[in-house]
């Protein structure tokens, strides 16, 4: 099928959208905070990823930047992993057990502490090339984006779809203390909603990959909207907290996608700009690297699709990030 209602934007696939080149933009980092010790270990195994079915090649589409949602006091529960401490001998007490972790599940490094979220959170627009074409004014839809505006060194480690379901990966985290966002999709979880429920008890915030992982672009309005918004109904009947947050599968959308996700409660649409796996990243940029407030994309999967465990991933993930000298931080404390 074709979509329907607006049909003013045509699909976008991962790796097509415009890729800032490196030196165009200059980045301003400020140091984070650490403290304590740093704890040796193996290295990360390595695989191959079997990766989502390819899509039709995307076209940039015009369209006006538009404000994101309204700033916020930021936090989230105080057991979350990756929230700050408040002073500095309670962030060193929490370095100092971070690096005996670190050692225990084999990685290189500590991975480095966050700085405390903002008081406020940044304004979140469209990533250039990401607008919705023809938006009509004052419509307000939620932004596209790859990025949060921030200047401190700090990633965003985001996970889809929920296939595996490692009990190893929600000891290593708690233990590591490093926050991620889920974004889940009913179809592969739904063998196992008690998994994500442990997950959601540990700090992670659960939110929207649809019902059935489909190729939006290719329904209509009101087929898109059914695979959001009872998506939305299903995490807030199971975990009770209805998602603000949305990933279209394989970051595939148009006008209806966006606009039916607006109506079922989403605030924003965070896509990627790096894509781990556990023997290599993908790039959005040209740049091939990091910067501040960027959002990494990886998968819940294991051995039968990438050869490679979930903590064999993360591993892997944060030797890339520790190693050019970012934490990970959680996304809803920003957006």
């Amino acid at each position: 099928m074709t979509a329907k209602g607006t049909g003013e934007a045509k699909a976008r696939t991962r790796g097509t959208a415009p890729r800032r080149r490196a030196g165009n933009h200059v980045r301003v980092a400020l140091a984070v905070l650490v403290a304590a010790a740093i704890g040796s270990g193996c290295a990360a195994g390595s695989g191959e990823s079997a990766g989502p079915p390819a899509q039709p090649p995307a076209r940039p589409v015009p369209g006006v930047l538009h404000g994101g949602p309204p700033a916020e006091g930021a936090g989230g529960p105080a057991n979350a992993p990756g929230n700050a401490p408040a002073n500095a001998e309670a962030v060193r007490k929490a370095q100092a057990a971070r690096a005996v972790a670190a050692k225990k599940w084999g990685l290189d490094k500590t991975p480095l502490a966050a700085p405390a979220p903002p008081a406020v959170k940044p304004v979140i627009t469209n990533r250039k090339g990401f607008e919705i074409a023809n938006e009509e004014e004052g419509e307000n839809l939620p932004p596209v984006f790859t990025t949060v505006p921030v200047k401190d060194r700090v990633v965003f480690l985001t996970i889809d779809d929920g296939i595996d379901k490692d009990p190893e990966l929600l000891r290593m985290m708690t233990e590591l203390k490093i926050p991620y966002t889920a974004f889940l999709s009913d179809y592969v979880i739904n063998d196992n909603y008690g998994y994500f429920k442990q997950m959601q008890d540990r700090g992670v915030t659960l939110q929207n990959h649809t019902l059935n992982h489909p190729y939006l672009p290719g329904l209509s309005y009101e087929e898109q909207r059914r695979e959001i918004c009872d998506q939305q109904d299903k995490i807030e009947q199971r975990y009770g907290k209805r998602p603000t947050l949305f990933r279209p599968p394989f970051g595939n959308y148009n006008g209806d996608t966006v606009r039916a996700a607006k109506t079922c409660g989403v605030k924003a649409l965070p896509l990627w700009t790096a894509e781990a796996y556990p023997d290599r990243m993908e790039w959005r940029e040209w740049d091939e690297d990091l910067h501040p407030g960027d959002i990494i994309l990886t998968h819940f999967r294991g051995p039968a699709d990438w050869k490679a465990t979930m903590p064999d991933l993360v591993r892997a993930a944060m030797k890339r990030i520790t190693d050019k000298g970012y934490a990970v931080a959680r996304l809803e404390d920003y957006v």
